[in-house]
């Protein structure tokens, strides 16, 4: 099994060590190499790569858009989000697939299965790329209301493009979320706001959140962000970052074998290693 992974910077990625660890569970041997693309040699280099006898890569920064023209198909959920972050090469054929936003609520629903039930109201803080794929994948959640808040409203309005569902969407400022934050039962920060070096920075504040909501930051460097540390005082639920991380690459995983994996059972690990990094 020859598997990769695509962007500019590449270098640091912790996907090889959780892919490896997902072959050793199925007792498969292979590879997973880390390939870094410059963007003015993106098309030359993707051309070369199509030679590769790769079953599969993922795709990160900067290229999860660009890379779709160079493809042969996309899943609905892929093409609905516009953006790929998963490729499964077959008989000389390149799929792609987004498995970020469905990672997100698949670690959600192993922690916090609670949210899942009906009535329930979730708010998403940024409305960048990251957003798109969780927005998505919390309308096929089912949730009663999913907003979007942004600094930029246009941005947040764009956003709920996305929307064909039953699920009520309100985009709205951060300043608008930030008076009604006990609301929701699930607030989703989507943006790079409090990312090392940047520590101290918050997005909003959490002094009004509801007791027992959960909080999910997919920032994971550092391990407590800011806002982790307001909603854990505030007595709301908090989930860091890089379990997001490492289920949307259970599920990449899943669709490069067509096998299933386990990534709770590595969960203990990783977060070890994440917080060893962090304070490295």
């Amino acid at each position: 099994m020859e598997l990769g992974l695509i962007g500019y910077p590449v270098q640091g990625s912790l996907s090889p060590w959780i892919h490896h660890q997902f072959l050793d569970q199925l007792n498969m041997t292979g590879s997973y190499e880390l390939y870094e693309i410059a963007p003015d040699q993106f098309e030359e280099q993707i051309s070369d790569f199509k030679r590769k006898n790769l079953n599969g890569f993922n795709v990160t920064i900067p290229y999860k858009q660009r890379i779709i023209p160079y493809l042969d198909a996309l899943s609905d959920s892929a093409r609905a989000i516009g953006a790929v972050n998963t490729v499964v090469c077959h008989n000389g054929k390149w799929t792609g697939y987004n498995t970020d936003g469905f990672g997100l609520t698949a670690a959600l629903e192993e922690r916090f299965d609670d949210l899942f039930y009906k009535d329930k109201h979730a708010l998403i803080l940024g409305a960048g790329g990251a957003s798109r794929g969780i927005y998505y994948s919390l309308l096929q959640a089912g949730f009663n209301t999913v907003d979007i808040s942004n600094r930029t409203y246009e941005k947040a309005v764009e956003l709920t493009g996305l929307n064909n569902s039953d699920t009520i969407t309100s985009p709205m400022t951060f300043d608008e979320a930030e008076q009604k934050i006990n609301h929701y039962d699930l607030i989703v920060q989507t943006t790079s706001v409090g990312m090392t070096p940047n520590e101290k920075a918050q997005v909003i504040d959490l002094e009004k959140i509801k007791k027992g909501a959960v909080v999910s930051d997919i920032v994971y460097k550092p391990f407590w962000t800011q806002l982790l540390k307001q909603a854990y005082q505030k007595r709301a639920r908090v989930h860091h970052g890089h379990e997001m991380l490492l289920y949307q690459a259970k599920l990449a995983f899943e669709h490069f074998t067509g096998q299933s994996v386990d990534a709770k059972g590595i969960l203990g690990d990783f977060e070890k290693m994440i917080k060893s990094k962090n304070e490295g």
